[in-house]
């Protein structure tokens, strides 16, 4: 027991010595414009050691800009949870409604945030609430799907107790529907919040907005490789803890 616990903390930190050589080693060889893990340290760590400077509105610590980011992220998340769960158990209860509106969803769902970046543009004239929009219309929907699916697979044993007792509509839907159907949702929730931190980064880049995706396209544009790599990293660092965390509320709401 003391074995596995102590090779679950010791093979990350493995993993992560292995990738930082394999991009030691790029560096030296294949891509020298690359900065080694070392030089990106020494480039970047002032945003990282004063995580909440501000000397402008494009040249702040990695944390002020990370917290920008998340903001944009938590409006856009919400509204996409707010939207879609009720839309999920509507198009799980109802045949006619998923006839008629599941071709619709299919269309929409595939669609690139970079082409409903600018529709948003169009729509609220404002970089702010149009990145809002764009991602909860794109994050919205692994929710939907996931929260209609777990409606159509709760087993007619459950629904034919809640008949037998009598249950108002009101009732199914909180003591029998809603319960049987958490998991599925809270998958979709996990998904939903990754697409969701994807798409402000993309947000950002296109519209120069203050925030991870706004600094690591000016980096890109001033040619400073280092913070390139450091926005790259924070990136998948808040993404990696973003989905651990809604993994515990999951954890939580399961065990209540």
């Amino acid at each position: 027991m003391k074995d596995s616990k102590l090779m679950a903390v010791v093979l990350p930190f493995v993993g992560v010595a292995l990738c930082l050589l394999a991009w030691a080693a790029l560096s030296r060889t294949v891509a020298p414009d690359l900065p080694s893990p070392l030089r990106t340290w020494e480039e970047s760590k002032d945003y990282v050691l004063r995580p909440f400077f501000k000397d402008g509105e494009m040249n702040q610590g990695i944390g002020r800009f990370a917290l920008l980011s998340l903001v944009r992220v938590a409006k856009g998340f919400l509204l996409a949870v707010a939207i879609g769960t009720p839309l999920g158990f509507v198009l799980g209860l109802s045949r006619t409604f998923q006839r008629a509106f599941d071709p619709l969803i299919q269309i929409l769902r595939p669609i690139s945030p970079l082409a409903w970046l600018p529709l948003g543009l169009i729509i609220f004239q404002s970089s702010e609430p149009a990145a809002v929009f764009t991602i909860a219309l794109c994050a919205m929907w692994p929710t939907v799907i996931n929260t209609a699916v777990g409606v159509r697979n709760i087993s007619p044993d459950y629904l034919n107790v809640g008949r037998v007792l009598r249950l108002s509509r009101a009732r199914m839907l909180r003591k029998i529907i809603i319960p049987a159907t958490l998991p599925y949702v809270f998958t979709g929730f996990r998904l939903s919040l990754g697409i969701a931190w994807l798409v402000i980064v993309a947000s950002e880049m296109l519209t120069g907005a203050p925030g991870i995706g706004g600094f690591l396209w000016q980096e890109y544009n001033s040619l400073v490789y280092s913070h390139i790599l450091l926005s790259i990293v924070t990136i998948g660092v808040i993404g990696f803890a973003l989905d651990r965390l809604m993994g515990v509320v999951e954890r939580r709401f399961q065990t209540a």
